[in-house]
């Protein structure tokens, strides 16, 4: 298979992967204390460049389902780009999950801190300890499963 349509194939179903599993799982994704089982998903950088725009992609049409409104739709889908981007640049695969905590505890914390009218280190605490729970408690196992499969799902 040509490999522009296996990275366009693979961006889509990570991105319909994320949007589905963030709208069905709807009000534990959504708010201040938000646990995206989905953000378990954004260790997949460390395998292939296609969980790049496809994280960015399903995070912009979760956040357009459950966000918090336009600024989330925009901030919220910057800040897993950036947390995707970093993801795969990461040296091992215990610091992979670290990129979207940090990065979203700040931005997404920030954004719904306005958004909300709550005080900025309330939010920053509370959306990084969502963020640490799914993608450390639910990203590392899955990253560890991946890893044992990565020469068939990923080359």
């Amino acid at each position: 298979m040509n490999t522009k349509i296996k990275f366009i194939a693979r961006a889509a179903i990570i991105a319909a992967l994320y949007a589905v599993s963030t709208i069905a799982l709807g009000p534990i994704g959504s708010g201040i204390m938000q646990v995206r089982a989905s953000e378990a998903l954004t260790v997949l950088p460390f395998f292939t460049t296609a969980a790049i725009p496809g994280l960015f992609a399903g995070c912009i049409v979760a956040n357009m389902v459950t966000g918090m409104g336009p600024w989330d739709v925009l901030f919220g889908s910057l800040a897993t780009l950036l947390a995707a981007f970093l993801t795969y640049k990461m040296p091992n695969k215990y610091l992979a999950p670290l990129p979207p905590v940090i990065v979203n505890a700040l931005v997404v914390g920030t954004t719904l801190g306005f958004v909300l009218n709550t005080p900025h280190w309330i939010a920053i605490s509370l959306v990084g300890l969502g963020e640490l729970i799914s993608c450390y408690a639910i990203g590392y196992p899955l990253l560890l499963l991946l890893e044992k499969f990565k020469s068939r799902l990923f080359s």
